[in-house]
């Protein structure tokens, strides 16, 4: 059994009012040598994404055999198209296609019940 406790884990995002729509990019990463500019270029995207209007968050996950899992969250259909039409973004995607990814999928769905959970620490 692995120890989840040495994996770098950021917070999930918290649950929002439905509806809500979830955009979820599973991946696998090709295996060529190196980064070829993916953890730099994943940053930067991270950070234009929080600029698109109805952007709520996003969680992610990878395992070290190459497979991802994000989750991006969005208000409306409106913010993931302009998502998926923002210039940097679209050109991300074409150089993934040639260098990071052995192949992908993408399902957009919409939220209809969201809760969460917290320990409470004491």
């Amino acid at each position: 059994m692995s120890d989840h406790r040495m994996a770098p884990v950021s917070l999930p995002v918290a649950a929002h009012e439905p509806p809500y729509y979830a955009v979820v990019f599973t991946s696998v990463r090709s295996e060529a040598e190196g980064d070829d500019g993916y953890d730099r270029a994943a940053e930067r995207l991270g950070e234009l994404v929080k600029d698109i209007p109805g952007f709520l968050g996003e969680d992610a996950a990878r395992t070290p055999g190459g497979l991802g899992v994000t989750v991006a969250y969005f208000r409306d259909l409106a913010g993931i198209e302009e998502w998926r039409r923002h210039q940097e973004h679209r050109a991300a995607k074409e150089y993934g296609r040639e260098h990071w990814y052995e192949r992908y999928s993408l399902h957009i769905a919409r939220v209809e019940h969201s809760h969460g959970f917290e320990r409470a620490r004491g």
